[in-house]
């Protein structure tokens, strides 16, 4: 259960409205996620989390699907169960296919086990890898 109430767009304020309509219009969709509903009780920083989010995750050096991919490493990472399904659910809109996706799944356990490795080895870091 949310620890804030979630905010519907008829019960929102006219800036938490234009939030959320630019996020229907840059996604293509009527759907506002509870993610955005919730910081939706701040509205600076449901704006500030969304202006960063359209920049960050746009198309640049790297695609957008490698970024969602990345999104779904980290979120594992960090233990959001939120997370991890809605940047599984983007990236397979943006065309993840489930090759990829068992590829992804394969890199998360590897990292987490030879993370978990170096850890417990307490391990320096090479010079090398250092340059």
């Amino acid at each position: 259960m949310a620890t804030v109430p979630l905010i519907e767009y008829e019960d929102a304020s006219p800036e938490v409205r234009a939030v959320y309509d630019d996020i229907r219009e840059v996604r293509q969709t009527d759907f506002i996620n509870n993610f955005w509903k919730g910081l939706a009780n701040n509205p600076e920083q449901l704006r500030r989390s969304w202006e960063q989010i359209k920049v960050v995750m746009a198309p640049g050096a790297i695609d957008a699907l490698t970024k969602e991919m990345i999104y779904v490493g980290v979120s594992v990472a960090n233990s959001c169960e939120y997370c991890i399904h809605s940047h599984t659910a983007a990236a397979r809109a943006k065309g993840m296919s489930e090759e990829q996706y068992g590829e992804l799944l394969a890199v998360i356990g590897l990292a987490h086990h030879t993370n978990g490795l170096v850890s417990t080895l307490q391990l320096e870091v090479d010079e090398a890898f250092k340059a």
